[in-house]
C-alpha cells in the first residue's frame, strides 16, 4: 500500500503524548541540551504538554500507528474593542519533511478551522515562523512588537509615586490579578486562562523574578517580570493599569543602575519608550507579531462594535478567502445606529471586493481603510472608503503575549 493511502487523520489523544513531543522537538529543533538549559528533562517537558492534549484540539495524521503531521488549537478568549471573542490559538505546527509536499498541513488547517467555527471561535491568532506561509492560508499581521536596549545611563530618573514594589514569587496571585484587569481594557489582548499561563511560562529561564507595584492603597497596579544575566536586565513583560504603576516599575528598574549596563525589554509600536526618556538615543527594533484571520465572518461581526451613528448604515462587499468557502462571496452588513451588526449573504455586485487577510487586519485598525485602499488590498469607491473609516474604530491597538 502506497504512503499516501495508509495516511489518516485523527485527533491525538494523551496516550500520544510521547509521539506528540517528538514531532515538536524535532521540527522546532529542541535538544537534550537545550531542555537541559533551562532545567527540564525529557519526562518533565512530555508531562508538562499533557494539559494541551487534554485541554485543546490537537489532530494529526498518521502512518499507520505514526504520528507524522500535527497541529493543536488552544482554546483562548481575547478582547477586541471591549468585547470577548472566543479564540483558536494555533500552535504546535510541524510536519516531518519526508511527508512534506502532500498536502497535510493544508487539510489539517482546512479540518481546525471548521472545528473551530463549529466551536464559535470566530478568530483564530499565531505567532508566525514564516509570515508568508500563514499569509497564503489568509492570516494577517495586526501587532508588531518593538524590542528596545536602554543603557544604564540612559535609565530614567526616578519619580516620586505613592506606592512601592515588592519583589514577589512568579506564581503570586497579584500578578493574576493585574493582567486581567489590563488584559480586560486592553484591545487585542489575551484572556489567559490556566492553559494560557501554562504555556506562558514554560521555556522561562530558573531565576526569573517578578515585582509588583502597589498603590498607597495596597492595590496591585503593575508587575514586572525579568531576570539579570551577565549585567544586563531582561524584561519578559512589564504590565500597568495606570501611569503612576508605569513610574513605579521604571524607578525599580532604574534603581539597578549599579548592577547592571542595559535593559532590554519589549514594548509595542503605539508606546514607543523613546519618548518617555529624557535621553531617546536608544535602539529601538520593530518586528512583526501576532497574526489573525477570522474564522467565520457572519460570528465575528456579529459582535463587532462599529462606530455608533445617528442613522442605520449598510455595507455590502465581495470577499475572497483562500481556504474556507463560508467566506467566500458577496456580504451585506446591517449596522444599527448603536453599532451591532448583522450579516448576510447576497448584495450588489459591484460593491466593496478584499479579502480575508484585508478585512481582518482592518477590523482590528491595524491598518485604517484609507491605507489599504491606496495599497489595493481594498476596492471601493471613494465613497464607500468615508463610510468604512467612519464605521470602524480609531482606537490604536494594544497587544499582550499570550504564549
Amino acid at each position: 500500500m502506497s504512503r499516501e493511502k495508509r495516511l489518516k487523520m485523527k485527533k491525538l489523544e494523551p496516550k500520544h503524548l510521547i509521539e506528540f513531543n517528538q514531532l515538536l522537538r524535532y521540527v522546532f529543533q529542541v535538544t537534550n541540551h537545550d531542555l537541559q538549559e533551562v532545567g527540564w528533562e525529557a519526562r518533565e517537558i512530555a508531562l508538562a504538554k499533557l494539559p494541551v492534549l487534554e485541554q485543546a484540539d490537537v489532530i494529526g495524521w498518521f502512518d499507520r500507528d505514526k504520528l507524522v503531521s500535527q497541529l493543536a488549537v488552544y482554546p483562548f478568549q481575547v478582547r477586541i474593542f471591549n468585547q470577548t471573542y472566543d479564540m483558536g490559538g494555533l500552535t504546535g505546527v510541524g510536519t516531518y519533511p519526508e511527508y512534506a509536499n502532500m498536502g497535510l498541513m493544508d487539510k489539517l488547517m482546512r479540518q481546525a478551522l471548521a472545528d473551530m467555527r463549529q466551536r464559535k471561535q470566530s478568530i483564530s491568532y499565531l505567532f508566525p515562523y514564516s509570515v508568508p506561509y500563514y499569509r497564503r492560508k489568509g492570516w494577517e499581521i495586526i501587532s508588531d512588537k518593538m524590542t528596545f536596549e536602554v543603557d544604564d545611563f540612559q535609565l530614567p530618573k526616578i519619580k516620586t509615586v505613592l506606592g512601592e514594589v515588592e519583589r514577589v514569587d512568579i506564581n503570586h496571585k497579584d500578578i493574576r490579578v493585574v493582567y486581567e484587569r489590563f488584559a480586560y481594557a486592553s484591545h487585542g489582548a489575551m484572556i489567559r486562562n490556566e492553559l494560557a499561563w501554562g504555556e506562558y511560562w514554560r521555556w522561562d529561564v530558573e531565576d526569573l523574578t517578578a515585582a509588583i507595584y502597589y498603590n498607597s492603597d495596597r492595590e496591585p497596579k503593575g508587575y514586572l517580570l525579568y531576570w539579570i544575566s551577565n549585567e544586563v536586565f531582561h524584561i519578559k513583560e512589564m504590565v500597568f493599569v495606570d501611569e503612576e504603576a508605569r513610574s513605579g516599575l521604571w524607578n525599580f528598574i532604574s534603581a539597578h543602575f549599579s548592577m547592571v549596563s542595559k535593559v532590554i525589554g519589549n514594548t509595542y509600536t503605539h508606546e514607543p519608550l523613546a519618548f518617555l526618556l529624557e535621553d531617546a538615543d536608544i535602539k529601538e527594533t520593530i518586528s512583526p507579531y501576532f497574526m489573525a484571520r477570522i474564522v467565520d465572518v457572519e460570528q465575528f461581526i456579529s459582535q463587532y462594535p462599529f462606530k455608533p451613528h445617528t442613522e442605520p448604515r449598510v455595507w455590502t462587499f465581495t470577499l475572497d478567502d483562500p481556504l474556507l468557502e463560508w467566506n467566500q462571496g458577496i456580504f451585506t452588513v446591517h449596522i444599527s445606529p448603536e453599532g451591532k451588526a448583522e450579516l448576510t449573504r447576497g448584495g450588489d455586485r459591484d460593491s466593496t471586493r478584499l479579502d480575508i487577510r484585508t478585512l481582518t487586519t482592518m477590523l482590528f485598525s491595524y491598518k485604517r481603510p484609507d491605507y489599504l485602499h491606496r495599497i489595493g488590498r481594498l476596492v471601493c469607491s471613494l465613497e464607500t472608503l468615508e463610510q468604512l473609516e467612519d464605521m470602524i474604530d480609531q482606537q490604536t491597538p494594544y497587544f499582550s503575549d499570550y504564549f
